[in-house]
């Protein structure tokens, strides 16, 4: 019984074809998200997550629309909820955590200032 309940609440490894993956990418473009990156964490052996998706948005009410929609668009076609968010107060970097797909929508100095894809250089990166 435990090996079946554990089998069952285990998270699947995700690809870039996952209908989540795709669902956020789609989310962020259609609210104008600009440089668009996803890093492919599942190499990296201390990876908190397979992939992060990395956008940037202009104002906090742009950061704000694009949070807002990836999570209304996911929840529509991916049938997800996230398992946490944060930032939605001050809006200069909102994450939304998919356990194994992490979104961050960030305003440009914020995320020149954290620098995430030279954090995690070791990833495979792709622009959208």
């Amino acid at each position: 019984m435990l090996a079946t309940r554990r089998k069952r609440n285990s998270v699947a490894r995700l690809t870039k074809n996952s209908k989540i993956y795709k669902a956020i990418i789609h989310a962020i473009k259609e609210k104008k998200g600009e440089h668009i990156v996803s890093l492919d964490l599942r190499k990296i052996p201390e990876a908190v997550a397979d992939f992060f998706i990395i956008c940037e948005a202009s104002s906090t009410t742009q950061v704000k629309a694009i949070a807002d929609f990836v999570q209304e668009h996911v929840r529509a076609t991916a049938e997800e909820t996230p398992f946490h968010s944060e930032g939605q107060q001050t809006a200069h970097w909102i994450l939304i955590d998919y356990v194994n797909v992490v979104v961050h929508v960030m305003q440009p100095e914020t995320r020149k200032f954290y620098k995430l894809e030279e954090m995690w250089n070791d990833a495979e990166g792709e622009e959208y």
